[in-house]
């Protein structure tokens, strides 16, 4: 049973992926969304805002506090775990060896996701409101933002690293604070890119797959196939 903290990045690791929170789609999830779907006498609370037993907190405690765990909105366009072992599987399953920009080419990648992907793959990391502004959104434009922000996560060409307050004209922080987005090639590092340049794109489905169904022998078919290409 997931207790806290400590519990939840020891089975992640362990299971190697997960969707957060709740598993609408029947595939996997280490954790159900909201009290009334955790085991009697569990100590997960739900948006209390506790870092050792919300699991919303959990999210963003493993970017500040570990480098093999990715976390971002991965699966079904929702946030969603994968840990070092696996990303190459499914950088090999999504990418299938293409460059973004051979991805652009090919016409599976928008130019509203292109924009953002160039304004963050050649620098740092930028938080949300900071990124829209650098890759040319207005106000007007919030939803076409969403979608391409999603799409680039989906796609694994973004990733979430951490979060960041807005910064007053003094120095001093204000407001709630913004995620913060780079590109996965900053996030991992070369070896992951490495490994996944040696993994053919059906040999990772199918190794997924397997691992999946381990995980959770009923989970439906047509939604495995989806968790996995993304």
């Amino acid at each position: 049973m997931i207790q806290n903290y400590s519990d939840f990045c020891r089975e992640l690791l362990a299971a190697g992926f997960s969707v957060a929170g709740g598993n609408d789609e029947g595939v996997f999830s280490l954790i159900g969304f909201g009290w009334e779907n955790q085991p009697p006498n569990s100590a997960v609370r739900w948006h209390t805002g506790d870092p050792e037993h919300d699991p919303w907190e959990w999210r963003m405690r493993v970017l500040d506090e570990r480098d093999d765990i990715a976390y971002g909105k991965m699966f079904f366009r929702k946030g969603g775990f994968i840990t070092r072992d696996w990303y190459p599987y499914f950088l090999a399953a999504r990418r299938r060896g293409l460059t973004f920009d051979e991805a652009y080419a090919d016409g599976t990648v928008s130019y509203a996701a292109k924009r953002i992907y160039n304004a963050l793959r050649d620098g740092f990391p930028e938080p949300l409101h900071a990124l829209k502004q650098l890759a040319g959104f207005g106000k007007e434009d919030k939803s076409l933002f969403d979608r391409a922000l999603t799409e680039l996560q989906m796609s694994l060409y973004i990733t979430m690293c951490g979060q960041l307050q807005k910064v007053s004209n003094s120095g001093e922080g204000y407001g709630w604070s913004s995620t913060v987005f780079c590109a996965v090639e900053r996030f991992w590092g070369a070896e992951v890119f490495e490994q996944a340049a040696n993994i053919d794109a059906s040999d990772a489905e199918d190794a997924i797959t397997e691992r999946v169904f381990a995980l959770n022998p009923n989970a439906d078919v047509k939604k495995v196939r989806k968790f996995v290409r993304g």
